[in-house]
């Protein structure tokens, strides 16, 4: 098929990006990866059946969720290995996202043309991934590019066979549940250590929706605890009406953080200054700071370790193979979506969703994230092709 792509404003300087190019049967929405401002629009070549290796899977992607943790993605490529998982020439990047695509061609028997999924895609309009391990529920990327990174953004998953697939959740699912999961793995981790013997978890970037489930899921692991947000003057008032949180402060007000006990800082944000003025804070018992990820990500030193040395980083996957081992086969899974059922309807009280098609929208969506230029009680579903 061929996509038309919507052109791009051309800028020079800073936050400049690269002109649209000619149009192709796919695109690419690239970004440089060490000018995260620097983003274009490069056609793919899109193979037919005929060109697909054996169980290799052709995927037409239809839209996908976008928000902080994308960028956290892209501020973590190298570190994390996050630009591993789409191939993209030297030096550009493809975001890692998660969404929802159909079979447009296959080369494997167990999967039809049509099929839908649900999994780990790229900034893109198609991709093409070997189908292995599959199963009613779904199946594995065995692409060799793909084999030594983590788990569990490998598997993709068939729409309908879960009692939560159905049409009218999907944007929920798309812009929730992989950001809950990393919000349900920290707060556990970090009620598993006992809150590092603090009272009080102080959360920065509170309007981002990892935060937000961290402190809904604090709340729920450890009752008592005082739950602190932290957001910029702006996101304040939205923080404290969403509930998840006893108080909210703005950035520049993090001296009126109480010393009367100590706290354990759930950092988000990746703001070095942030953090130190956290460490500084007379009187304050920083127990532990706990990195989860970098939205403000111009404020950090480059190549510096997120939090400084003695910082502890948290990883998703390597905690749930972790709990897995210890909770027993499937009890991960078992919690989790109870404490997911629980969570999405407080989201739907508050949370309107926002669909943009095409290439200018899709860049103009990603440049308001970069900058923190969004409404948090918005989400945000794209899609490549117009």
């Amino acid at each position: 098929m061929t996509v038309a792509a919507a052109p791009l404003r051309s800028a020079t300087g800073n936050g400049c990006h690269d002109p649209a190019p000619p149009v192709s049967s796919g695109l690419n929405f690239l970004v440089n990866r060490q000018d995260l401002r620097r983003t274009q629009v490069a056609p793919s070549a899109v193979p037919d059946a005929s060109e697909l290796r054996a169980g290799e899977v052709l995927l037409e992607i239809e839209k996908f969720g976008f928000s902080a943790n994308n960028i956290t993605y892209a501020t973590l490529g190298e570190a994390m290995r996050y630009w591993q998982f789409f191939p993209a020439p030297e030096g550009w990047g493809r975001v890692p996202v998660w969404g929802y695509a159909h079979v447009a061609a296959s080369a494997s028997d167990e999967l039809e043309d049509g099929e839908r999924v649900f999994g780990y895609l790229p900034m893109s309009t198609h991709v093409v991934v070997v189908a292995d391990r599959i199963t009613p529920a779904g199946f594995v990327d065995a692409a060799a590019h793909r084999a030594d990174l983590p788990a569990v953004y490998q598997r993709y998953g068939k729409l309908g066979s879960a009692p939560a697939d159905s049409p009218g959740s999907e944007d929920q699912q798309a812009l929730w549940r992989p950001l809950f999961m990393t919000s349900f793995g920290a707060a556990d981790y970090i009620a598993d250590r006992g809150l590092f013997g603090a009272n009080r978890v102080v959360i920065s970037s509170a309007s981002s929706k990892t935060a937000m489930g961290i402190a809904y899921e604090l709340d729920r692991l450890a009752k008592g605890v005082e739950v602190v947000g932290l957001t910029s003057p702006r996101n304040v008032s939205f923080a404290e009406r969403t509930g998840y949180y006893g108080t909210v402060l703005p950035y520049d007000d993090v001296d009126r953080l109480s010393s009367e006990s100590s706290l354990v800082f759930v950092d988000l944000a990746g703001d070095d200054r942030l953090l130190a003025q956290i460490r500084d804070h007379p009187g304050e018992r920083l127990e532990r700071a706990v990195v989860v990820g970098a939205t403000h990500w111009e404020e950090r030193e480059s190549n510096a370790p997120l939090g400084g040395d003695d910082a502890e980083f948290f990883f998703l996957p390597p905690w749930m193979e972790q709990r897995r081992r210890e909770w027993g086969p499937g009890e991960f899974a078992k919690r989790y979506g109870e404490a997911w059922n629980a969570f999405l309807p407080t989201v739907e009280k508050w949370m309107r969703v926002e669909h943009h098609r095409g290439p200018a929208a899709v860049e103009a969506v990603y440049r308001q994230m970069l900058d923190g230029d969004v409404d948090p009680a918005v989400g945000h579903m794209l899609a490549l092709q117009e």
